[in-house]
């Protein structure tokens, strides 16, 4: 990066920084530092949710993800709203009314103390895991700038997010949120400018589009019933709706941020916002990454996204098979690209024969690439097993830093940088006010000073953090990010929220079923998850549903049974 991209850099980020810091130097207990006195009006609860949800995996994989595989992936976010709806109706009335400072706490009065310690069990494996590949995400950037490898960036990243949310807590967090929301939204559409204003003369944003959508980059629904098929619109209305309502409602990471909401329509309002906001801005970055895709259909592509990565590669045994593989990619992308002009051509003056014996002169080259990208990602899994075969994540950041004029690289590496801290920030904040509430202070229930309890929450707080740093590092062996956050979350979403669903509806269910219910369906979800029985986002239904059942069914014939006897 040129100068003016680091003094951007480090101005939007101190500025940000410092800002949160400054709002937040009056915290000085348990409630400040955890919920922000719960004192914030919707809009920051509404866009705190947003940029907690929104790090930079968004802003990174996002892309990549329609790149490679279309904008279909909108449809993980189909059952948002209704989610949302169900969220304002019971859980956040619910949740305020008690008081609470996490999710869990509800689930000792419903039940006891150890479904409550069991409940925060899971959460907390998912979200120190899912908290390490946020910051992962970011690593990325600085491995690609530097020229370094990403286990060392991945150590410097997590370092800078342990202090900023150490020192900051949650208000820190929510204040510079809302300013990372306004910076972000305002540097993708720039993004999006400068990729339009980067295609040749004669090719147009219809153009552009057209060549995305006949490789299949634009299908956004698939009205297909099928359960091994990741992303149609059944999976995200039905599988996301369970995803999103176990998420927003018993992950402590969001449960956190509409607990800072003034009252109960406070927080609602800012869920609505949320609900009514996610999916277009969802589909926006998502078409970042189709135009992206386009935009190298008429410019050279690299072989491979990840620069450090063929890097290492060429500088092993296989660097002439390497070079003779990059000279296949460069002359199959020359004679690609005069198929695409020909067939836009003959296109629009109606030539329907010659148009369509183009389409599949362009289609054929394509799969060549392909599988010449493949011998390539062959060789790099081969040279070391910690290498990347997936360049999905480095897609959107490579065009970024070869593309885009100076300063405006600054300022989209800066965005990528503030939801990286927001996310993360968020994710390691939950953890630690779980770890306190749930754990250390149920478990201890000797009087502490506000004092103490502050100081110990800090450093339960740096603890997560090196906990998720020593994650971040083998976090390149997942793929794409944001596939790899949503599968995570599905292992445990359906039992955690079947659990919660139990608490709410089904009053007769005590807790021995619960807990022999809650045992039985994590066991299962994780091996239909491993022997590829179902997509994963149908796990949420299937994890909710059987768990319910199961409890029903225990307290039914089993533990009712042994209470008469």
């Amino acid at each position: 990066m040129a100068w003016i991209d680091w003094l951007v850099l480090a101005v939007t980020l101190l500025s940000i920084v410092a800002y949160g810091i400054w709002k937040s130097r009056n915290t000085k207990n348990l409630q400040g530092y955890l919920l922000a006195d719960r004192q914030l009006p919707w809009y920051h609860v509404g866009l705190s949710v947003m940029a907690t949800q929104a790090s930079a995996i968004t802003f990174l994989s996002a892309p990549g993800q329609a790149y490679t595989d279309g904008i279909r992936f909108v449809q993980f976010y189909f059952g948002l709203p209704l989610a949302m709806i169900v969220l304002c109706v019971t859980f956040v009335p619910m949740f305020h009314r008690m008081n609470v400072y996490t999710a869990y706490e509800y689930l000792e009065n419903r039940f006891d103390v150890r479904i409550r310690l069991f409940t925060s069990f899971l959460f907390l494996v998912q979200r120190g895991i899912s908290t390490g590949i946020t910051i992962y995400a970011p690593s990325l950037v600085l491995s690609t700038i530097l020229q370094i490898p990403v286990t060392i960036t991945s150590v410097m990243m997590a370092c800078l997010v342990i202090v900023y949310t150490v020192f900051g807590g949650t208000k820190a967090v929510s204040f510079t949120q809302l300013l990372q929301m306004i910076i972000i939204f305002s540097g993708l559409f720039l993004a999006v400018g400068f990729i339009i204003t980067l295609l040749p003369k004669e090719v147009g944003v219809i153009d552009a589009l057209r060549v995305a959508g006949k490789m299949g980059k634009l299908q956004a629904i698939d009205t297909t019933f099928d359960l091994s098929n990741r992303y149609n619109i059944w999976s995200g209305i039905i599988g996301g709706f369970f995803l999103q309502l176990s998420y927003f409602g018993t992950d402590q990471s969001q449960v956190g941020r509409y607990l800072t909401g003034k009252s109960i329509a406070q927080s609602r309002l800012g869920l609505v916002m949320n609900g009514l906001v996610k999916i277009p801005m969802q589909f926006f970055i998502l078409m970042i990454g189709a135009l992206v895709f386009s935009f190298y259909q008429f410019h050279q592509a690299p072989i491979y996204f990840n620069e450090v990565s063929i890097a290492q590669v060429e500088k092993g045994t296989h660097s002439k098979e390497v070079e003779n593989l990059k000279q296949q990619y460069k002359e199959l992308q020359a004679e690609k690209q005069q198929h695409i002009l020909s067939w836009l051509k003959a296109d629009k003056s109606n030539n329907t024969s010659f148009a369509a014996t183009e389409l599949a002169g362009f289609r054929h080259k394509q799969a060549e690439m392909d599988t010449v990208r493949g011998a390539l990602k062959a060789l790099i899994k081969q040279q070391s097993t910690l290498s990347e075969s997936d360049d999905g994540n480095y897609i959107f950041l490579y065009f970024v830093m070869h593309y885009l004029p100076r300063g405006i690289i600054g300022l989209l590496i800066a965005i990528i940088f503030l939801a990286a801290m927001g996310s993360t920030a968020s994710g390691l904040n939950s953890l630690a006010s779980t770890t306190m509430i749930d754990f250390y202070k149920r478990l201890n229930p000797h009087t502490s000073t506000e004092k103490t309890e502050l100081a110990i929450s800090r450093w339960i707080t740096v603890g997560w953090g090196l906990f998720s740093m020593l994650i971040a590092i083998y976090s390149g062996q997942m793929g794409n990010l944001i596939e790899a956050v949503n599968i995570l979350g599905s292992l445990f979403y359906g039992t955690i929220l079947g659990i919660f669903l139990v608490a709410f509806y089904m009053k007769n269910v005590k807790s021995n079923a619960v807990f022999g219910a809650a045992i039985i369906t994590e066991g299962f979800v994780i091996l239909a998850w491993h022997l590829e029985w179902t997509s994963f986002l149908w796990l949420n239904l299937i994890g909710s549903l059987l768990l319910m059942v199961l409890a029903g069914l225990l307290q039914s014939f089993v533990f009712k049974q042994r209470t008469i006897a």
